[in-house]
């Protein structure tokens, strides 16, 4: 009596730490003059530009085309330590609690990326100093700027004059916002991807990932932008302030719009970001697959 042996599908793949990492540098390249007008909304004075057309002209009258790039190298530093980070470890709990008949909820997924957000963003935290004050040193008088001449330099300055506790200024507010970022941002994309494919005639590939990462570009900027003001806020300040009082002196002269201060450079930003980095990551497992010798798309998350 012949036995039939049943077709056991192969495990998920599991792709390399840094591919988050490396799409969210890509990612960066693309979008940071976005990120650094953002920025200078946040924290502008009384007298500069209010709106974003407005800042881009200031930027490039006062700072040339790259005046849009101060603050690339942080940027960039941030990526690697912050996104690789948070990246890596949502892929790996996802590829832990994924089998061949069964993919992580839309709970479980929030939860493995609010985990992997809150570690990135302390892994995140020094750079992301240096990025806003780096972005936001050109708006300063001229008495006050820091001149930092890179992310390097930035580090070893900022650990040298105010000492190394100055690396993780803002880091509570920080790892809060790197929580909210990466559930609503890695989350809802694997959970609008998921829906996309299920009830939609989409299929696995360009189109999907596009409307998937835009969806969730639009639902992280809305959901971190209140957090995201007070980051800046408390990064770019030159005193130390404690985060209630800090709080209580923007409402006072703000009001409640000061939550979404910015909100749509932000999502002119972060959609992008969102979109280009998901676009890289996917590229990314694409050719892994390929050189691994699996051609064919992943269609399960």
């Amino acid at each position: 009596m012949s036995s039939v042996k049943k077709k056991v599908a192969p495990p998920p793949m599991r792709y390399p730490f840094w591919f988050g990492g490396s799409a969210s540098c890509f990612a960066a390249c693309c979008t940071h003059p976005l990120d650094l007008v953002k920025v200078r909304l946040q924290t502008r004075g009384p007298a500069d530009p209010k709106t974003m057309i407005g800042t881009f002209r200031h930027v490039l009258l006062a700072d040339g085309l790259l005046g849009l790039y101060s603050g690339l190298s942080a940027s960039l530093l941030r990526q690697i330590t912050y996104s690789t980070t948070r990246f890596g470890i949502y892929e790996e709990l996802k590829a832990r609690l994924t089998t061949p008949t069964s993919s992580p909820s839309f709970p479980t997924l929030i939860a493995m990326a609010s985990t992997s957000g809150f570690l990135g963003g302390i892994a995140g935290n020094p750079a992301d100093v240096l990025n806003v004050r780096m972005q936001h040193d050109a708006a300063l008088p001229k008495e006050q700027q820091r001149n930092y001449k890179n992310a390097i330099d930035g580090m070893i300055r900022m650990t040298r004059e105010e000492g190394a506790k100055s690396l993780f200024r803002g880091v509570w507010p920080n790892s809060m916002r790197a929580v909210l970022m990466t559930a609503s941002q890695l989350a809802s994309y694997d959970g609008f991807k998921r829906l996309l494919l299920q009830y939609t005639p989409m299929e696995e590939g360009l189109t999907t990932h596009f409307t998937a990462s835009l969806m969730a570009g639009f639902v992280a900027t809305t959901v971190c932008s209140p957090v995201d003001v007070i980051k800046t806020r408390v990064m770019s300040s030159q005193e130390s302030k404690g985060l209630a009082k800090l709080l209580s002196s923007i409402y006072r002269v703000e009001g409640a719009g000061w939550m979404f201060r910015g909100w749509l450079p932000s999502f002119i930003r972060l959609g992008p970001q969102t979109i280009f980095t998901f676009l890289f990551l996917e590229q990314h497992k694409n050719l892994y697959r390929s050189l691994k010798g699996a051609v064919e798309p992943e269609t399960a998350i």
